[in-house]
C-alpha cells in the first residue's frame, strides 16, 4: 500500500529485547525494515479480524498511474540499471516499472522496438505464405515453366523457417532477460 506522509500515524509499543531481536532477524531475512514488517503484520491481523473482510479503500488510498515508488540503489546497481535500460532503449524508471510488472505478473514485456520488429516479421511471413500459395495454385493448374522450381521454393521455405526460428529465439531471449517464463 502506498500512502502519503500526511496520512500516517504512529503506533508504538514496548517489547522484550528478545522479541526485538526476533523481529529484526525476520525483517532482515525478508529484506525489509522492522517498521515495514510490523506494519505488514498489523495490516494482516486487522484485515483478518475485520467482520466482512477489509473495508473499502478511502479515496486518498486509491492507487493511480501517477503513484510513485522510491527505491534506493547502490552505485553499482544504478550503473547496471542504466546499462540495461539503455540497451532496451528506455528510461531507467520505465525499465524498473516493466521489470516489476514482469515479476508480479510472471510475464515478459516486449519493448516497442522489439514489438515492431516482430510485427514486421509477421508481415513478411504473411507475404511469403501468400506467394507460396500462389505458386502452389499455379503449379496445381499446370502453369508454364516460368514459375520457380523446386530449388527456389526450397529456398523460400528455408527463409521462412529461419525467420520463424529467429522470432522464436527472440521471444525466448526476451522472456529470459526479464526473468519470466
Amino acid at each position: 500500500m502506498i500512502t502519503l506522509m500526511a496520512e500516517r500515524g504512529l503506533i508504538a509499543c514496548w517489547v522484550t529485547s528478545e522479541m526485538k531481536a526476533r523481529v529484526r532477524a525476520l525483517a532482515n531475512r525478508e529484506g525489509i525494515t522492522e517498521s515495514t514488517l510490523v506494519r505488514q503484520l498489523l495490516d494482516a491481523v486487522v484485515r483478518t479480524s475485520a467482520a466482512g473482510g477489509e473495508p473499502a479503500r478511502a479515496a486518498s488510498e486509491k492507487v493511480s498511474r501517477q503513484t510513485r515508488v522510491y527505491v534506493r540503489l547502490s552505485t553499482e546497481d544504478w550503473r547496471l540499471l542504466k546499462e540495461r535500460a539503455s540497451a532496451r532503449g528506455m528510461a531507467g524508471a520505465t525499465y524498473v516499472a516493466l521489470l516489476t510488472r514482469s515479476h508480479l505478473r510472471n510475464a515478459s514485456p516486449l519493448p516497442k522496438a522489439e514489438h515492431l520488429a516482430l510485427k514486421h516479421s509477421v508481415v513478411e511471413l504473411t507475404a511469403i505464405g501468400r506467394n507460396l500459395n500462389q505458386i502452389a495454385r499455379a503449379l496445381n493448374q499446370g502453369a508454364s515453366a516460368t514459375l520457380p522450381g523446386r530449388t527456389e521454393v526450397a529456398a523460400m521455405l528455408r527463409v521462412a523457417e529461419g525467420l520463424r526460428d529467429h522470432v522464436k529465439g527472440l521471444l525466448s531471449a526476451n522472456a529470459r532477460t526479464w526473468g519470466a517464463g
